[in-house]
Formats: C-alpha cells, structure tokens, sequence
C-alpha cells in the first residue's frame, strides 16, 4: 500500500511497474468500488505497461473531509496525484463516475492526458429526480438499502447465476463503504455535464459500452462519444456495467489495441 497527501486527503494508491514506461495507464473506480476492481484487467494486460490504481475521496482507503465536492474536485484529486508522482502524460481510464473524472481531468489538463479511455460512462449521467431518489434511499436506509438493486444494474443475469460468490463480495465492497462519501459523490455526478465542454476534446479517446448495463446505457455512452470529433467507440458483449469484473479479457484486448494504436 502506498499513500500520498493530495488536497488534504490521505489518496491510497498502488503504482505497479516503471513509472517512466512508454505505456503508462492511470485507472480511476466507480462509485461505490474501491481499485481492485481493476484488477482482473491488469492481470490480462501486457507486462510493459505500468498502472497507477488509486481510491478516490471518501472511497477504500482515501479520506474525505466531510464538505460537499463537484466531479471537477474529483478531477483536482487525480491531478494533484498524477502531479506529486511526476507522472508523464498517462492514458487515463475511467469506469462510471470514474470515466467523468477522467473527462473532467482531459477538459482542465489537456496536457497531462495522453489518451482518454472511458468505460461505461457519459459527459452527463441520469437526471436529478433519479439521483434524488437514490440519495433519499441512502439517508433512510444506508447502503445495504441500495446494494441488491446495484448488483443487478452492476451485472448480467448470466453473471449472478454462475457467480454467486464474487456478487457477494461486490455487495460487500458497495455495503462497506462510507455512506456519507457515497452520497456526496451521487451529489457531484447528478450536478455534473460536461457536454458543453467535451465537444472541444483533441485527445484521442476510446468511448466503451456493455450491451447489457443497468447504470448507463449503451446509447448514452455513444451520444458522448459522438460529441468528440474523431473518437472510437465500441460496445462490449454479454457484459453489465461492472466491465473490468465481469468481461477483463474483452476490455483488456480494447485497451491495448487502443493504447498501441
């Protein structure tokens, strides 16, 4: 485990291989997750890429202060770390809230960014009323009140039947987490759209979908990705939202395609 001071948090983070390696790959969590679940990607990616895995505020093993934050202070999170580890321009990749983090950090940085992968997600996702009612959920009832009805957008049918352990352990990680953190980010994605600001994007960018995800459909996903002028877009096959848990080769294959490319 490795930890630095960025924004007054304590950030989590784990740096695997060279730093200074060609292909340098910075993965950024769901709400709800913490790192590992990443992973299974990093096992099926080539051994000359190095990764930066890392919690984000008030998830894993990273603080929070306890005041209300935007996803733009999510991106200043990201940067201070990518910043304090003298990182040069890494391919950011990032899954549901982690993927507008990662466009958020290409909108503001541009020069940091290499290229810009982003799984599951869009510049804006779901509409006020929607993330009310899970807010208004959570305050009632805490995360377990939530977790059942995140296992099921999370992952396909097929997944729950023929892995009903690893849904216990992501119920797990979701119930485990701090429920003030996870409403203050569910704050931060309702209030965020970057749909203005993205359309200007000159990085290369990978837009991902899964043909069978509850959280953020595959037609939102490409609605974004029809936004940036020259980026790939692709959908995954038999795959929810959860793509690095339940389809690593899949994903895996498309970054590295992507990253060489």
């Amino acid at each position: 485990m490795a930890f630095a001071s960025i924004n007054g948090l304590t950030v989590h983070y784990e740096l695997i291989g060279n730093p200074k390696a060609k292909k340098l790959i910075v993965f950024s969590n769901a709400l709800g997750t913490d790192f590992r679940i990443w992973l299974p990607v990093f096992d099926e990616l080539p051994d000359d890429m190095a990764f930066l895995l890392y919690d984000s505020r008030g998830h894993g093993l990273t603080s929070d202060p306890g005041s209300p934050f935007t996803i733009d202070t999510l991106a200043d999170d990201l940067i201070g770390l990518v910043e304090h580890l003298k990182l040069r321009q890494p391919i950011l990749c990032g899954l549901s809230v982690g993927g507008l983090v990662v466009q958020a950090v290409a909108v503001k940085r541009p020069d940091l960014v290499k290229k810009l992968i982003v799984c599951n997600s869009a510049a804006k996702i779901g509409d006020a009323e929607s993330w009310n009612a899970r807010i208004e959920t959570l305050r009632k009832g805490g995360l377990a009140a939530i977790s059942e009805a995140t296992m099921q957008r999370w992952f396909t049918p097929a997944f729950h039947g023929e892995r009903a352990a690893d849904i216990a352990g992501y119920r797990l990680m979701v119930e485990r987490q701090d429920v003030a953190s996870y409403i203050r980010t569910a704050e931060a994605v309702r209030d965020a759209d970057y749909r203005g600001q993205i359309k200007d994007l000159k990085i290369p960018a990978l837009f991902l979908a899964a043909d069978q995800d509850g959280s953020v459909a595959a037609s939102v996903v490409e609605d974004t990705a029809d936004l940036v002028e020259g980026s790939a877009y692709e959908v995954i096959e038999n795959c929810g939202h959860m793509t690095p848990v339940e389809q690593p080769e899949q994903l895996a294959a498309l970054i590295e395609d992507f990253t060489r490319g």
